[in-house]
């Protein structure tokens, strides 16, 4: 069996957490940053859990991570 590639797009943007799901980071926080709050802003810096639903999808893409 050959090996799979893995989607560059995604390897790019999510990362396998230790229990098996995977982390991303927030959207919203590239530009336009002066009318969000410093509470919203500081909030998006930390790591987002990817939804459980999207998790199948993701491994699939990863599927060395």
């Amino acid at each position: 069996m050959p090996k799979l590639k893995t989607n560059r797009g995604a390897a790019k943007r999510f990362k396998r957490t230790a229990s098996g799901g995977f982390k991303c980071s927030h959207s919203h926080r590239r530009h336009i940053l002066t009318k969000k709050s410093t509470k919203r802003k500081r909030q998006l810096r930390n790591p987002a859990a990817l939804h459980a639903s999207d998790v199948r999808s993701a491994a699939r893409l990863l599927p060395y991570s």
